[in-house]
């Protein structure tokens, strides 16, 4: 989809260096930068960083980096052409352009979505993983860096020993305290590197807590189709996503600056932390609920899951006696409303959110989706038994077959150890020993293992469905 200049039109310069620029944040950042640009001005151009592969670089170079949102919801689909994404660099290839993009002084604004295993922490802990392979090789040679901390203390130092400002640190991803995680981790490699730069980090620096929500399934070769169609271009990068979007900001920016979040609906705030939690268990957890389930039980997407009356009614349930007890609502924030338009999303006929896609990198995500509802329910006298179901489903998910004898592919950073475990003679208590993931505390709650034993073994003999159906 080669395109000129006239095709389009004037460009915003650089404001952003954005790592990890996979279809999540090119089909919620990219746009809303844009609509930021269109309400308030400023430049906040994005350069698109690609950690793991060339794929993205290589697909959007041609087509000038302007590439097509395709939004459906359950009134039909709406097209849209991006151009705020100035440039794409894939690291593998192009680790000087990369850190001089990032210690440019026009960008003000450095952010991330990498997921979980791209902090290269310690689960639970929310601290740097010295043991980590790429950690231990960003220490060794810190201006050849291979992870995303590694960038940024690359990128601050020359920044620092130009005479710069640092550039605020804007973590997307879906972890709890995520910007407080981005600060610690890279406080961490920048105390092994050079603990001077350190002290400046932490003093200079700004790492806002932030929380993210639209769903965007991966696209298929029928959505390029129904792009190349109605425009007659072929877009080898186009993303899909819902209607709805969500991003909520800590105010806190290196010398104040910032794009004019606010003129385009963002939600900036001093306290994220209830948004992010709620969106973590009653969205990201039921996902996870969904799409460990589902895979066993041979949904392929969240839609056709919750259009069967036992995922429904178990989804619902989990909401309503095991999540929203365990929060504190946001400002203006009905839980009962909230999860009721959740299941409405869910249900969204065109989007074809894969339950094998949530699946992946479990060990990553239960913890804050699930296992710290479950350890709180335990300990405030509220039922668990739901969450319980939950763990029990990704325990028999490891075993990387669904109940009618499928194979699949297991990605998940601990997929040989776990699924070592998980097909031991005592699979619940081989895999709730993983102290990464479980933590020293719930393995030793009794109650708690003996429930999640309990519905592993009726998962196993009498099937998710039977299970679901059997539940009140």
């Amino acid at each position: 989809m080669a395109e000129t200049a006239d095709d389009i039109g004037d460009r915003p310069a650089i404001g952003v260096v954005h790592l990890g620029i996979g279809a999540f944040f090119r089909a919620f950042g990219v746009p809303w930068l844009e609509d930021v640009m269109a309400a308030a001005g400023g430049d906040w151009g994005v350069v698109g960083v690609s950690l793991r592969s060339a794929a993205v670089r290589d697909r959007l170079g041609p087509q000038d980096t302007a590439y097509h949102c395709l939004q459906r919801g359950s009134d039909g689909t709406e097209l849209r052409r991006v151009t705020a994404l100035r440039r794409v660099l894939f690291l593998g290839e192009e680790r000087a352009e990369v850190l001089a993009a990032m210690a440019d002084s026009a960008v003000s604004l450095v952010s991330l979505t990498v997921t979980e295993k791209g902090y290269a922490h310690v689960p639970g802990a929310g601290r740097l993983d010295l043991n980590h392979p790429q950690i231990v090789h960003d220490i060794g040679a810190p201006d050849a860096p291979l992870t995303a901390p590694g960038l940024i203390v690359a990128a601050l130092r020359r920044r620092r020993d130009a005479g710069l400002r640092p550039f605020t640190c804007l973590s997307c991803d879906n972890l709890p305290g995520n910007g407080e995680v981005l600060r610690n981790v890279v406080l961490g490699l920048a105390e092994q590197v050079d603990p001077r730069l350190a002290g400046w980090i932490a003093h200079e620096g700004r790492f806002p807590a932030t929380m993210v929500d639209r769903i965007v399934p991966a696209a298929t070769v029928a959505d390029v189709d129904e792009v190349e169609r109605r425009t007659g271009l072929r877009d080898a990068a186009v993303v899909v996503h819902e209607p709805f979007r969500q991003w909520v900001i800590e105010d806190r920016f290196v010398d104040d600056v910032r794009p004019a979040f606010e003129a385009a609906g963002v939600v900036m705030t001093d306290a994220v932390a209830p948004y992010e939690l709620m969106k973590l268990r009653c969205l990201n957890g039921t996902h996870s609920a969904i799409a460990y389930l589902g895979v066993l039980a041979g949904k392929e997407t969240v839609a056709e899951a919750v259009a069967d009356q036992g995922f429904a009614r178990f989804v619902k349930g989990l909401w309503r006696e095991e999540i929203v007890p365990s929060l504190e609502p946001p400002p203006s924030i009905d839980l009962a409303e909230y999860t009721a338009a959740l299941m409405q999303r869910y249900r969204n006929p065109g989007i074809a959110h894969r339950t094998m896609q949530i699946a992946m990198d479990g060990s990553q995500k239960l913890p804050q989706r699930i296992l710290a509802a479950t350890e709180e329910n335990l300990a405030g006298g509220r039922p668990f038994e739901r969450l319980a179901l939950v763990v029990a489903a990704w325990i028999r998910f490891l075993g990387g077959v669904t109940e009618d004898g499928a194979p699949y592919d297991l990605s998940d950073p601990l997929a040989d150890r776990l699924q070592e475990l998980a097909r031991s003679k005592d699979p619940v208590g081989a895999v709730m020993a993983v102290e990464v993931v479980f933590g020293r505390t719930l393995p030793n709650r009794t109650a708690v293992v003996d429930t999640v034993r309990e519905a592993y073994d009726r998962l196993a003999g009498e099937g998710v469905q039977a299970v679901l159906e059997g539940m009140p």
